[in-house]
């Protein structure tokens, strides 16, 4: 018996360890973020996180026929409740190819259960409840676009983007009044009114600056045809010079939409009790690079070109990683930087 418990901590251990080392290469924005979070609710968001890792990775899969990967999301979706089942998925995805460290994380994934199955039931339950809507919104997408998703309106759009970070809005949310006393009941009820603008904002504006990538490497278009067409443009055309004036104006529609959005999650984040200092602050980072990035996107000359692609610097991410922890405890204070990283870049004297 002592034998087993202590092999049963060391995997436990050993999962951890591999959750926070693997973390840094599939994310830059969240790797900064999941740090600050103590705990058993930093160890859930960073499984919960990596899950939903995994499931993208088999969506984006470039080798895969649909089919294989709606067995294989269905199979995801089966981990979470058979430990067995789990420990053999990475013989599952053995053959699996795309971008390097998310192959790994998905080869891997068994150590990813081994974390999730750490946590208390309830949390367990929040992540199981969260990162399965939104594997199941993966595998309609796959089944209904076989060679390629190609998002035909802005309510699919808006249907899409709920799967992939609206589920993630209210997972975080719930996790907060499960983890944070200060979280009570009605601050949980009016915080689940804004999650999932919250989240959505940060996609809108991540597919925004994805458009070549998405297209060339992923073979996906988030842009809606609708919209496209509406402005003289295509999905057949996005990449072409042709088609530039009408891909920018489509591009426009859903930088109005971010910006909407963007003011939703700026009140989430205000509306989180000073007291849950580490969930603000897990919070404001992506927010803060989320404004920046939407801020190249509409200033920059020709930033909403296809095939143009917008990443705030290095420098200016750490000269917001500063300041968003030195304002904090200030609502007045982060508004304010929100809106200074909205206008121009930020960037603090002796940050490189």
């Amino acid at each position: 018996m002592e034998t087993q418990t202590k092999r049963d901590a060391d995997r436990r251990a050993e999962a951890e360890r591999f959750g926070r080392e693997v973390l840094p290469a599939v994310s830059r924005t969240f790797a900064l973020s999941i740090r600050v979070l103590p705990g058993e609710l930093g160890r859930a968001v960073l499984a919960a996180y990596l899950l939903c890792r995994v499931a993208d990775t088999l969506e984006d899969a470039p080798a895969l026929p649909a089919a294989a990967k709606a067995a294989l999301l269905d199979e995801l979706l089966r981990c979470f409740d058979d430990a067995a089942v789990a420990d053999a998925f990475p013989d599952r995805v053995a053959s699996l190819t795309g971008e390097p460290a998310h192959v790994r994380l998905t080869r891997q994934s068994d150590l990813v259960f081994v974390l999730y199955r750490s946590l208390s039931a309830r949390t367990r339950e929040h992540v199981r409840r969260w990162v399965g809507e939104m594997i199941g919104g993966m595998r309609k997408f796959v089944l209904l676009y076989p060679h390629g998703i190609r998002i035909q309106s802005l309510e699919e759009y808006r249907e899409y983007c709920y799967y992939v970070a609206g589920t993630v809005g209210y997972l975080l949310t719930d996790l907060w009044h499960e983890h944070a006393p200060s979280i009570g009941e009605r601050q949980h009820r009016v915080l689940r009114e804004k999650c999932r603008a919250f989240a959505e904002a940060l996609q809108t504006v991540n597919i925004l600056k994805d458009v070549v990538t998405d297209a060339e490497h992923e073979n996906s278009i988030y842009i809606p045809e609708e919209l496209l067409r509406q402005h003289g443009s295509s999905h057949a055309e996005i990449l072409h010079a042709e088609g530039m004036r009408g891909t920018r104006a489509a591009l426009a529609t859903l930088v109005a939409l971010a910006h909407h959005d963007l003011e939703g999650a700026r009140t989430y984040l205000l509306l989180i009790p000073r007291r849950a200092v580490p969930i603000r602050l897990f919070c404001v980072l992506p927010l803060l690079f989320a404004y920046a990035t939407l801020r190249d996107l509409t200033q920059l000359p020709h930033a909403l070109a296809p095939r143009r692609v917008v990443k705030i610097s290095r420098r200016e991410v750490k000269s917001l990683t500063l300041m968003g922890f030195v304002v904090i405890m200030s609502n007045r204070g982060l508004a304010w930087l929100a809106d200074r990283a909205m206008a121009r870049p930020f960037l603090v004297a002796g940050v490189r």
